[in-house]
Order: C-alpha cells, then sequence, then structure tokens
C-alpha cells in the first residue's frame, strides 16, 4: 500500500462532501479535484462515518428541493461513488474520547470534532468547506490542529 505524506492524507467534513454535488456552489471544482487526485492515487481522502450519514440525509433534501426523481436513491447512489474515493476512518474508543475532550475545549459541532481527531489519529488533515459561524470564535485555536479550508486548495 502507497505511503501518503500528511498534507497528502485529508479527512474530508460533510461540508466538503455535499459541495460536490451541488453544481453552483463555490468550491465545487475545488472537490472535484480532489476526487479525481484521489482516483488518481495521488491523494488519500478519507472521511468519518458520521460524516457519510450526514451527507446522506443532506443530499437526500437536497435532491428532493431540486425535485429529482428518487432523491433517496440518487443520493445512495452518491454515497456508493464516494467509497471509490475515499476510506473512512475508523471510530475507536480513542478517537471517540478525543471528539469529546475537542467539542469541550472548542465547542464546535461534535462531527466536526470527529473529523479532526480521526485526522490526528491518522496523521491527516483534517478539511471543511468554510469557517462555520461556530468556528470563526476558536479560529486562532483551529488552525493549531493544521485544519485546512477548501478556499486553501
Amino acid at each position: 500500500m502507497k505511503e501518503f505524506p500528511k498534507e497528502k492524507r485529508l479527512v474530508l467534513d460533510t461540508s466538503v462532501l455535499v459541495e460536490y454535488v451541488v453544481k453552483r456552489a463555490p468550491y465545487r471544482m475545488k472537490v472535484e479535484n480532489l476526487f479525481n487526485e484521489s482516483f488518481k492515487g495521488n491523494i488519500k481522502l478519507y472521511t468519518t462515518l458520521i460524516a457519510l450519514s450526514e451527507t446522506l440525509y443532506i443530499i437526500s433534501k437536497i435532491y428532493k428541493e431540486a425535485s429529482i426523481p428518487k432523491p433517496n436513491e440518487e443520493a445512495l447512489n452518491y454515497i456508493i461513488w464516494l467509497k471509490t474515493r475515499l476510506s473512512f476512518a475508523e471510530i475507536t474508543e480513542e478517537i471517540a474520547i478525543r471528539a469529546g475532550e475537542l467539542k469541550k475545549k472548542l465547542g464546535i459541532a461534535l462531527p466536526d470534532c470527529y473529523i479532526i481527531a480521526s485526522a490526528e489519529s491518522l496523521n491527516a488533515v483534517p478539511v471543511f468547506r468554510k469557517v462555520e459561524a461556530e468556528m470563526a470564535y476558536v479560529y486562532d485555536k483551529l488552525k493549531q490542529y493544521n485544519i485546512k479550508f477548501l478556499e486553501e486548495f
């Protein structure tokens, strides 16, 4: 198995996975590039099973709002496609405890804490779409965890 340096191992948040589906999303091309680079074997992409659940739910809602026939089926097709582009970080007891500690320290959404904790465990970079409102007030602290946002790619 090919070994990737830290900057080429990325743990993607739900917001990144959703960005790809929205055709006019500002960072869609950046996400498409990440997926293409992963498919070529140039980078290694991960996410958490929690992010996968969130993605399924959000994509299904997006497809329903867009009047796409069979939105739930199409959302599942996207999940199946994602599995060809990324791997899933195992959620261990250590990661669960670390995510809880990050939640206490940072006050951001628990799924986001799982992304950061998983990235730490994998010696990878956690990637989010953009600085969310809840993240803005702890932005300096977040940078200590080597977080990247899509605008930085």
